[in-house]
């Protein structure tokens, strides 16, 4: 008699094995309920497809059968299965029992714990320290921005695009609140995840402003969903705030919104706006912004394409090479629509074809687009990098002001 196959989980990191001596691929959670990573040898990769919801361990079996030539395949069945299941991949319970546990854990925990530290970044303030006074260098303060954007890729990568935009804060923005519009990698769409907790990273607990948090929530409460846990794995917050806390201290005062995605407007045409939700979180945000004046400060953490076999294409990406020239003559022209305050352009562009550019920052900068309809901007820099020798993500550094 057979037994269903529960489904691999839709929100896994997939990626080709880094570890020279084990090939395959690797497989992580992408939202940390699991510590797991498993990396499935070549042969048995194309097993994964049976973790659909639909077939069973018979199916498996054939299937191992077919690759092996061996009859006897219960116990690589039952060990591929078990791996999966006791790693918390497959939509089950031991699953359901990590991501109760995480999520419950980060809704009592008072701070917002440093996630990257030690990975993307020093976790020793000293080291730190030394770091960032390399990434963003020597900084040529500019007056009268009302905001800035920057990457959310690995500083290692992007600090040049970080420094950019960075370097343009002088000491006079060091009060403002910083608004920071992060992209959500793994929030539901037409949502906005906020948090009361402080963010921490090794130069100390920055605040939060409170106030504007159950502000957003009482006025807005259907587009919104606080103390979102997605805010507990997510970086594009997370390096802003280092480095804002790099150029003023640890005690900066932040208002951070991670921004789902758009995905209904890409996909199935309209405006993002055309959600009754969205609409009045984007009315809610901009009556704030009209209000608050120059006490904000907005920073977009905001990456752009993302092309190669990484992200599903059938070609390696080089940057700044081949199929990469075409790309980035297609991110200037959509910057030129952001830096124009055209809304409406710059979205008309991400919705062509359904944004095979897969820009990740779309959802922060048509947020702040229609929050701030006054602003203006410049590229400072425009950048692309080889996160791996197949694949490319774009990025700038961009500075924005008012509209006289």
């Amino acid at each position: 008699m057979s037994t269903p196959l529960p489904r691999l989980r839709g929100d896994l990191d997939f990626m080709p094995s880094p570890v020279e001596d084990r090939p395959g691929l690797l497989i992580r959670d992408s939202r940390r309920y699991s510590d797991s990573v498993l990396i499935i040898p070549p042969p048995l990769v194309q097993c994964l497809a049976c973790f659909d919801g639909e077939q069973s361990d018979l199916d498996l079996r054939a299937m191992l059968v077919e690759i092996t030539g061996d009859l006897q395949v219960g116990h690589l069945e039952e060990q591929l299965t078990e791996a999966l299941r006791e790693s918390g991949f497959l939509e089950e319970e031991t699953y359901f029992r990590m991501r109760e546990a995480s999520e419950k854990a980060f809704a009592e925990a008072p701070l917002r714990e440093a996630a990257f530290a030690g990975s993307a970044y020093p976790e020793q303030p000293d080291e730190l320290r030394q770091v960032m006074d390399e990434w963003v260098g020597s900084r040529k303060p500019a007056a009268g921005l009302v905001g800035i954007a920057a990457p959310h890729v690995s500083p290692q990568g992007g600090y040049e695009s970080y420094r950019a935009a960075y370097g343009l804060l002088g000491e006079e923005y060091a009060d403002r609140t910083f608004v920071i519009l992060g992209t959500s990698h793994y929030g539901a769409a037409d949502k906005f995840g906020l948090t009361r907790k402080p963010y921490v990273t090794p130069f100390g607990a920055a605040e939060t402003a409170t106030g504007l948090v159950e502000e957003l929530t009482r006025l807005a409460p259907g587009a919104i969903g606080t103390e979102d846990y997605c805010h507990a794995v997510e970086h594009s917050i997370e390096f802003q705030v280092m480095f804002l806390q790099s150029l003023f201290g640890p005690k900066i005062r932040t208002l951070p919104i991670l921004c789902g995605s758009f995905a209904k407007s890409i996909y199935y045409g309209g405006k993002p706006e055309d959600n009754d939700d969205v609409k009045r979180f984007f009315g809610t945000l901009g009556e704030m912004a009209a209000r608050e004046g120059d006490r904000l400060l907005w920073v977009l953490g905001i990456d752009m394409a993302h092309m190669g076999r990484r992200y599903g294409d059938e070609f390696d990406a080089e940057a700044e090479a081949g199929e990469m020239l075409a790309v980035g003559g297609r991110d200037r022209q959509r910057m030129e629509r952001v830096a124009a305050g055209d809304a409406a352009g710059f979205w008309g562009m991400v919705q062509e074809n359904r944004d095979e550019l897969k820009w990740c920052g779309s959802s922060p900068l048509y947020t702040f687009l229609k929050t701030m309809p006054r602003a203006r901007g410049t590229v400072e820099r425009y950048e692309q990098w080889n996160i791996d020798p197949q694949s490319v993500v774009s990025f700038a550094g961009m500075s924005f002001r008012a509209a006289d």
